[in-house]
């Protein structure tokens, strides 16, 4: 297996404006993300199977308005999720934050003197982890998202660069997502 080019996901230097959107988007939020999470598959040439491109979706229509995404510390949500009870769906929220950091937000990271590949390696192991402790129903959905990891985040990396910025509704999160693209 190749190792992935995780500094290829950062861009060298943000661009002072925006890229022009193609088109304007139009339909419900799952429609709108569903076509972004499709479009960014494509530009990155990632085959997303049905199931993780449809976790995609919900996991990005659940974390939209998440104005305290960039302020959590995701080990210690980690480490939480480690105590009794063992609860999936804590590491399942961790994995999807590191997904959304790393594939929409790298700029944050570095913010934090850290770098994507820690976000990816963290989140991909939330998932695995999920995986372990979800119901059997639930497992084989979690670690699939594991090993899929670094593809959804390419994929995330393809709608920032060229979508994103102009499709976030006008909120203070949204706003806060736009400026942490430049």
């Amino acid at each position: 297996m190749d190792t992935p080019d995780y500094d290829r996901l950062i861009p060298e230097q943000a661009s002072p404006e925006p890229p022009t959107p193609d088109r304007v988007l139009h339909g419900t939020g799952t429609e709108l993300w569903h076509e972004l999470v499709v479009e960014g598959a494509q530009r990155a040439r990632r085959a997303l199977g049905e199931d993780v491109e449809s976790y995609m979706v919900f996991a990005l229509m659940r974390h939209a308005g998440d104005a305290w995404l960039g302020a959590r510390t995701l080990a210690l949500d980690w480490l939480r999720a480690q105590e009794p009870p063992r609860r999936p769906d804590a590491l399942r929220d961790v994995g999807d934050r590191c997904l959304l950091i790393a594939g929409l937000f790298p700029r944050l990271a570095e913010r934090r003197r850290v770098n994507t590949r820690y976000y990816i390696e963290l989140g991909r192991g939330a998932y695995a982890g999920a995986a372990e402790r979800a119901p059997r129903c639930e497992r084989s959905l979690f670690a699939e998202l594991a090993l899929a990891f670094f593809s959804m985040v390419e994929v995330l990396s393809a709608i920032r660069g060229a979508a994103l910025p102009h499709c976030l509704p006008d909120s203070p999160a949204a706003a806060a997502a736009r400026r942490s693209l430049h």
